[in-house]
């Protein structure tokens, strides 16, 4: 084991990096296998497979016991970091601790063994459920309707833009070709409009992180469709002028989207609707007890005023005379994907509305911001932040300074990593020079705010004294950090077998 320098609590010390997990190809003996039950043939599950396609030859695998097989996994499992394991600050993203009774709710046979092709009467249930979570939804948002149907919140801002579109041809309005989005908006936004078929023109912010209203009002006009707004922005700031730019985009005749992204800093708190959006997409997986990452599933709900009710995409859960069904409305702007949305993240996320209720969700948005403005506090002057006053759920600083140095916001992130905890998000918004996006959430103590923060400040008086020591960091992880230019140049494809 190599040992190197550590930073944990505020003090270094020396430390031993863990050794690499071999792969199962590494640990695989021939003829090695693992063990069926006496009395069991090894073969019966092959019976129920026509001959025609079976094997010719076994497939080539690694060749390992049952128990050398869990200790891998196992072992694999006890390196990976995530909200359960680390302390996880990744800013936009609200990596939280979801509670694990919500687990529960998906593995109720009743909605958990339904095929997703059932016809109506075989799921009455579930399509009431998924009915009262829309109204639970529709309520929080303060819009007139739901639709439950978008995988992810990128998905729900492409159902949001296409309904804008059918809504403007249906007043035959054909001049609205263009969606205005801020500088500060998240990522997903231009690429949205842009596959929803609008062009997109940029709004700039002003020196205090807002949407900055003399380039709104020189962007706006008969052209304009909608503007697309991030509450709080990425910065993790309210607009402090939201008043007045609504009433630019109502006057010029264009509609007003909300990316609800960060709807855990504000739900029980505010309601969109009542600020006067039009559309507004959330992120359950983020907000509503499903927890986000690792590639999914995701869901991202979009509700809308009653005047864009009749373009939600198909199917609706509709209740007729007692009963629940599936229909397609004439003006949808038809299906998204299969079936009507991430049926099972839904019922968790009904589940966590039902537990908590409107005082307990709004306790949630409150102890997310009290920690934000906490752990702000704590690293006032570590680094310069973006933005003024009291932030929302998040935070932005600036490690533009150490670039003096030949260090970027990166290292100072996988130095983070090394004192043992996830980094924030690195580089993000684009508006801020080598930033780092922090987000505590709701969940975490004081204590490891306070820990956190104090092994903030000692890194970043570590990048000021010894730079050098951070471009070897992690030196805590299994791997390093790799050499992602000669990865580009001269990548390995050979077969691990040949190894």
């Amino acid at each position: 084991m190599t040992q190197v320098e550590d930073i944990r609590d505020g003090e270094e010390r020396v430390i031993e990096r863990p050794p690499m997990e071999p792969t199962l190809w590494e640990k695989s003996r021939r003829g090695t296998k693992g063990v069926c039950s006496p009395g069991t043939d090894p073969q019966a599950v092959a019976i129920k497979i026509p001959a025609q396609l079976l094997r010719s030859e076994p497939p080539s695998l690694p060749e390992l016991s049952e128990l050398e097989v869990v200790r891998h996994f196992t072992r694999l499992s006890h390196l990976s970091r995530g909200v359960d394991t680390h302390f996880y600050p990744l800013g936009s993203c609200t990596m939280k601790y979801n509670p694990k009774v919500m687990d529960r709710i998906p593995e109720i046979p009743g909605f958990r063994d339904l095929h997703p092709r059932m016809d109506s009467e075989g799921m009455q249930g579930l399509l009431e459920a998924l009915s009262i979570c829309e109204e639970s939804l529709a309520s929080l948002m303060g819009m007139d309707a739901v639709t439950l149907a978008p995988a992810a919140g990128a998905h729900g801002e492409l159902a949001g833009i296409l309904i804008a579109r059918r809504y403007f041809e249906s007043k035959k309005d054909r001049t609205r070709t263009e969606i205005l989005i801020p500088d500060s908006a998240h990522g997903t936004n231009p690429a949205s409009a842009a596959m929803g078929g609008f062009s997109v023109r940029v709004v700039a912010s002003g020196p205090d992180g807002g949407v900055d209203l003399d380039s709104l009002r020189d962007a706006l006009s008969e052209r304009t469709a909608m503007v697309m707004m991030t509450v709080p922005n990425t910065l993790g700031l309210f607009e402090k002028n939201l008043k007045e730019m609504i009433a630019l985009v109502r006057s010029a005749g264009a509609l007003l989207y909300m990316d609800g992204a960060n709807f855990n800093a504000f739900m029980g708190v505010l309601r969109p609707g009542d600020l006067g959006f039009d559309i507004v997409h959330i992120n359950t997986h983020k907000t509503l007890a499903t927890p986000h990452g690792g590639g999914g599933p995701g869901s991202g709900p979009v509700g809308v005023t009653r005047e864009l009710a009749p373009f939600l995409p198909s199917p609706r859960v509709i209740k007729e005379e007692g009963r629940y069904r599936l229909a397609n409305p004439e003006g949808s702007i038809g299906p998204l994907r299969s079936f009507i949305g991430s049926t099972l993240v839904l019922l968790r996320a009904l589940g966590y509305m039902k537990m908590l209720g409107k005082s307990g969700l709004r306790d949630v948005s409150l102890y997310a911001l009290l920690n934000a403005n906490y752990l702000r506090v704590l690293l006032d002057g570590v680094l310069p932040r973006k933005g003024e006053g009291l932030c929302a759920h998040e935070f932005v600083l600036s490690a533009k300074e150490f670039s003096n140095h030949g260090l970027h916001a990166s290292d100072v992130a996988k130095e983070i990593l090394d004192a043992g905890y996830y980094a924030p998000t690195v580089s993000f918004p684009l508006i801020v020079p080598e930033a780092l996006m922090v987000e505590p959430t709701e969940t975490e103590s004081k204590e490891t705010l306070d820990r956190f923060a104090r092994d903030f400040r000692t890194i970043c008086e570590k990048a000021r004294r010894s730079p050098e020591a951070l471009k070897g960091a992690p030196r805590r992880t299994p791997v390093s950090r790799p050499d992602e230019v000669g990865a580009a140049r001269d990548p390995i494809l050979t077969d691990p077998r040949s190894l």
